[in-house]
């Protein structure tokens, strides 16, 4: 019998008669180079590097404006809050998006909505840069968003498809740094170009590092889904040898009952418990990322004295944070999960991505109110922007082991688990921002910046609950993605 087609037993190609029928039944050998997880390392991680610099420019675009934001509002006759409008639209559709463009991968492929996605989201950043008001720019990049959206959409489902589970976090750990660092660059690039060219260059240049990056991606990216994949090799052979192929998991469906059973996956897996509160979890995160990050500008330029373009470098301070947490915490994850898998005689499970997220859970709350009290009192600069390199770590140990948790427990529909996982948190994200800055008005930084550390306070426990008690209520609550 063929092996069952998911992606913790990956599709490669082998074939046998089934003698009690006509139909030869496709599988794969393990080292049939065809297989993206029997790839050579080079060839994967050349992969992954074309779908992490997506996923770095779309985030980059989200922050990119922030050093710029009053220059924009003088330019276009608006207000500094309308100009953060434009990233509110932006960011909602950058975790909406993926509810479409991730199930779109699982029935269509992963290499066809890459490139098409992100050629629109380069060509987008046109009428971006020609925007004549603040209307035009708020719709523009709102549609820019969704689209811009492809690299966080698939990128983790696309990594699971070339790697599997006992050495995907440190793989998974590199790539999460686009996501992660695309805000952070944003500000520093955008205030060199803003304080030099002005605002309408920063999207010039931003549409021509995308159409680099486009073009590589249409001339090299791989398709990496393993059903579709398999579903080509069945095409070619039947034509080739005149009988009829199979594959278990095939869908003979219409292309339009496919979409739509494919479309509702994101919603089912999000209704799941694990998954509502460590969106939870992941939404606090982003919202209080974008809010330090709308508001460096007003701390530092307005209560420090620094120019734009030293804000702009403060940045790097949460980047350097997350590029510590890869280097030498993130490739702990695996060792743990691989651990905890041999203790249990060889039997895996999702649960055991989480014990290594408490070190996110006790750094995010002491470093936001490290932040807070710091800026309030007007301490030397240094000290605060500590604070946010110590969050940087943070962020990434909760929502590498939070992601590869999601990944691990629906493993054959990854980029759907993601997509679903990534929408409280880009909602909020980008909605936060715009009530923040008349809370800090009323309330001041320290208290106002202390509300997401006590907030972080509260939820930092949800990890421990559900490395306990996540599998028993992934048991009682299935998941079924039949029609």
């Amino acid at each position: 019998m063929p092996r069952h087609l998911d992606e913790e037993s990956p599709l490669l190609e082998h074939i046998s008669e089934d003698r009690n029928h006509t139909d030869h039944h496709l599988d794969f050998a393990p080292d049939d180079t065809r297989n993206p997880r029997a790839w050579t390392r080079k060839k994967r991680l050349f992969n992954v590097s074309i779908i992490a610099a997506m996923s770095i420019l779309s985030p980059l675009a989200s922050s990119v404006y922030n050093p710029a934001i009053k220059n924009i509002a003088l330019s276009l006759h608006t207000t500094e809050e309308k100009v953060i409008a434009t990233n509110t639209g932006y960011i909602v559709l950058l975790g909406l998006g993926p509810l479409i463009i991730a199930p779109l991968s699982e029935t269509l492929g992963r290499r066809v909505v890459y490139t098409v996605c992100f050629s629109v989201f380069t060509l987008l950043q046109i009428p971006t840069a020609l925007a004549p008001n603040i209307a035009s720019l708020i719709t523009v990049r709102t549609v820019s968003g969704f689209f811009g959206s492809v690299g966080i959409a698939n990128g983790g489902g696309t990594i699971n498809d070339m790697f599997p589970p006992s050495g995907r976090a440190g793989i998974y750990g590199w790539y999460l740094l686009g996501p992660l660092l695309g805000p952070v660059l944003g500000p520093i690039l955008g205030g060199v170009i803003a304080q030099r060219l002005g605002w309408r260059w920063i999207y010039w240049v931003i549409l021509i590092i995308c159409s680099v990056n486009t073009l590589i991606g249409i001339l090299f990216l791989r398709e990496t889904y393993a059903p579709i994949l398999l579903a080509q090799e069945k095409a070619r052979l039947e034509q080739e040898n005149k009988v009829t192929y199979t594959y278990e998991g095939q869908d003979e469906r219409k292309l339009r009952e496919k979409l739509l059973t494919s479309l509702k996956r994101p919603f089912i897996i999000l209704s799941q418990p694990v998954v509502i509160l460590l969106s939870c979890y992941q939404a606090l995160i982003f919202s209080t990322t974008y809010t330090i990050y709308t508001q460096m500008q007003n701390i530092f330029a307005g209560g420090y004295g620094f120019s734009t373009e030293q804000v702009g470098l403060l940045y790097l301070f949460i980047g350097l944070g997350g590029l510590t947490s890869v280097l030498f915490l993130v490739p702990s994850i695996d060792d743990v999960y691989n651990k905890l898998t041999a203790r249990n005689k060889g039997v895996a499970l999702p649960e055991y991505r989480l014990p290594l997220t408490i070190i996110g859970s006790v750094l995010v709350p002491v470093s936001l109110l490290w932040f807070a009290w710091t800026v309030s009192f007007r301490l030397h600069w240094l000290i605060p922007v500590s604070a946010l390199y110590f969050y940087g770590i943070g962020q990434v140990m909760v929502i590498n082991t939070v992601q590869n948790y999601f990944i691990d427990s629906f493993s054959q529909y990854a980029a759907s688990a993601i997509a679903a996982g990534s929408v409280l948190r880009s909602v909020l994200g980008g909605v936060t921002p715009l009530f923040a800055s008349t809370m800090f008005e009323r309330i001041g930084y320290g208290w106002g910046t202390s509300v997401f550390g006590f907030l972080a306070i509260l939820i930092a426990p949800s990890p421990l609950v559900l490395y306990y008690y996540g599998s028993r209520l992934r048991e009682r609550f299935p998941v079924s993605f039949s029609s």
